[in-house]
């Protein structure tokens, strides 16, 4: 009985991994087509890839600095500029990944009985695909950090902080990508609950400015604990809050395999949508 246990669970650990490795080579090609595809077309091309994120960090850096004019103790104006864009580089990561996975599925029900592309990738490809933006994103901070003199030695652990963004981007999206063959709705209640827990991330402020009766408010949204870890490493240059970090690692690795399997689940359903 115990060494059934025992098996389960290295199932259940190892199944969607060797899934995802099996077909690395698919998922590279497929994610490069359609990057290339996205910006096909367009006279500036993949300069996009740079332009969004800095148009968006402009965005912020006059909003914030110039109009609100917000003063973090400790932190110079172009200091609290990549404080926010350490904190909104991931956000927006995460948020277009989902914004690309969840219609995903319903727009590649052909692959359901597929068996060189599982309909288990679509999904993984697409919050792949969305990383493209977000590496573009953190080489922009990392040459600001370079620029400020401000490179930790803390600063590989921000590509482990990604990894787990992914697990739980990927886990996520196969729940909510599954979902929404059946209930069309998620597409437009996403956005808004992304918004929401937008305004409930410290990206343009920090604990300090947040009363403390309200500070719970904010723990009790998943995106705080992945924020406040990637601007402790990348800006301040220390280690993650402990029980930020451990939430988050916790968080990404049990919605990852609970995301698959649920997802496995659902698969027996849509091939009544074929």
């Amino acid at each position: 009985m115990i060494s059934r246990l025992y098996v389960d669970l290295f199932r259940f650990i190892i199944e969607p991994l060797l899934l995802i490795y099996r077909q690395k080579e698919i998922l590279w090609v497929t994610v490069y087509r359609d990057v290339k595809v996205r910006f096909a077309g367009l006279a500036l091309g993949n300069l996009w890839l740079i332009l969004t994120p800095i148009f968006m960090l402009g965005a912020y850096a006059c909003v914030y600095i110039f109009i609100f004019k917000v003063k973090v103790e400790g932190l110079s104006s172009l200091e609290y500029v990549m404080f926010i864009f350490s904190g909104l580089v991931p956000y927006l990561g995460f948020s277009e990944s989902l914004a690309i996975a969840i219609p995903s599925v319903v727009g590649n029900m052909a692959l359901v009985k597929n068996v060189l592309f599982p309909i288990e990738l679509v999904p993984v490809k697409a919050v792949l695909t969305a990383q493209v933006n977000q590496f573009i994103g953190l080489l922009l901070i990392f040459i600001g950090l370079c620029y400020l003199n401000k490179v930790s030695y803390l600063l590989p652990i921000s590509i482990v902080l990604w990894l787990l963004q992914i697990l739980f981007s990927v886990g996520l999206c196969w729940i909510l990508s599954s979902l929404n063959v059946y209930l069309r709705d998620i597409q437009q209640v996403v956005p808004v609950i992304l918004l929401t827990l937008m305004m409930l991330s410290p990206i343009s402020y920090t604990e300090n400015m947040v009363p403390k009766n309200l500070l719970y408010l904010l723990k009790l949204n998943p995106l705080y604990h992945m924020v406040i870890c990637y601007q402790n490493v990348l800006i301040f240059g220390k280690m993650p809050p402990i029980n930020s970090l451990i939430t988050f690692i916790i968080m990404s690795n049990s919605l990852f395999f609970i995301g698959y399997f649920f997802f496995k689940k659902m698969k027996v359903l849509l091939s009544d949508y074929v």
